[in-house]
């Protein structure tokens, strides 16, 4: 175990308490905090709706069979995120159409994504990268020209906001994820946000084995149709958020704020201290972009590649301090490359940036010593490369 971790939640008494109440109650599933839970961060994203879910990536698979996407269709996604943003596309049998990024902020290039719309074009996906808002609003007006659902896969950006609008609030429908590295954690957990009454009813129904919504009535969780608890009218999944996950969410929830400017406090630190450093890009924060950070990875330059960053690496975790590649390019995996037969070299930006990029401990608790520690090992590892280089 390392000394100093890649990530850690941040739980209080109040979250163990909050779940010590629920076991308490014997109320485990589909209760008074999953509605709580769903109006909070439906709320926080200026969202009518909330559906709880049991992950981020349950929830862009409901939100893909929702709006009817499937086999023929086509959508446009970036290649620079964690694989589930790309595999929910091919749960329904439709096709992720890569674009590359954009150096700076690592999200989708705008210019891209217009040069990917075809006919076959149903939706575009689009990640708020690291928690990084950029070019959200640009993307909602293509979407918007083209008569394309946009679909906010807002998983790593809850809190933040982009020229005023709340992340969640930019597509048709946005997703945040809840585990445990993210800005606030049930656990495993997620909730789909949306003003669509049709397709937060849909979402609802299929997260609960395809039954008809329920309604909470008293202690008994009765169906709003009354034909009982084996009805169901679709095809649906167990995808439901327990009450003591929601429960943790709730606790989590009333401490947004102080837990947003804790991760601020922490990629200040790093900034400061490493704003210096010619071997390294810093996270590229614009101005209209008011950042959640999930997390802090810098970025080699181009004097380093794949094999020296993995070696630095190795010797960060040699000496207890947790780090990590993200991202490795989605079309690049080795199921992604034998489906669709990508190549190296398909989307030179993304594939440059992957390459060179190294994900930094970060959680809330991380103090100056921690990150004076992490910073002396990193500047050891890189004069380590350098050295090599010479010899």
């Amino acid at each position: 175990m390392n000394v100093i971790p890649l990530s850690m939640p941040d739980i209080t008494d109040a979250e163990i308490q909050a779940v010590v109440d629920v076991l308490r109650s014997r109320r485990l599933s589909i209760g008074p905090r999953q509605a709580r839970f769903e109006e909070m961060v439906a709320e926080r994203a200026g969202r009518r709706h909330g559906i709880a879910v049991s992950s981020g990536t349950a929830g862009l698979h409901l939100v893909m069979q929702a709006l009817g996407i499937g086999p023929g269709d086509e959508v446009i996604t970036t290649p620079f995120s964690f694989i589930a943003s790309a595999n929910c596309i091919l749960y329904v049998g439709a096709t992720p159409v890569f674009v590359d990024i954009d150096p700076r902020s690592l999200n989708m290039d705008p210019a891209n994504i217009e040069a990917a719309i075809t006919e076959r074009t149903k939706a575009i996906l689009a990640v708020e990268v690291f928690g990084n808002t950029a070019h959200m609003d640009a993307i909602a007006k293509i979407a918007q020209a083209h008569e394309l659902v946009l679909i906010e896969d807002c998983c790593e950006g809850l809190g933040g906001r982009h020229r005023g609008r709340p992340v969640g609030s930019f597509g048709r429908v946005g997703v945040f994820g809840f585990y445990p590295n993210k800005q606030i954690t049930t656990g495993e957990g997620g909730m789909i946000v949306t003003d669509d009454d049709h397709l937060a009813a849909a979402c609802r129904s299929m997260r609960n084995q395809g039954r008809t919504d329920l309604e909470i009535r008293g202690d008994t969780p009765a169906l709003s149709t009354g034909h009982g608890w084996l009805e169901h009218v679709r095809l649906g999944y167990n995808y439901r958020l327990s009450e003591i996950g929601c429960a943790l969410g709730i606790a989590q929830m009333e401490r947004l704020d102080e837990i947003l400017e804790a991760r601020r406090r922490v990629a200040n630190l790093y900034i400061q201290k490493l704003m210096d450093w010619q071997d390294l890009m810093l996270p590229t924060v614009e101005s209209p972009t008011d950042m959640s950070w999930f997390v802090f990875v810098v970025r080699l330059n181009d004097l380093y590649g794949p094999v020296e960053r993995d070696r630095i690496i190795a010797g960060l975790r040699r000496h207890d301090i947790g780090s990590a590649n993200y991202f490795p390019c989605i079309h690049l995996q080795p199921f992604y490359r034998e489906r669709f037969g990508y190549e190296r070299g398909a989307l030179p930006v993304a594939e440059s940036v992957s390459q060179r990029c190294i994900a930094l401990p970060f959680f809330n608790s991380l103090d100056e010593t921690q990150v004076e520690l992490i910073v002396h090992t990193l500047s050891v590892m890189l004069q380590r490369e350098q050295l090599m280089r010479k010899a």
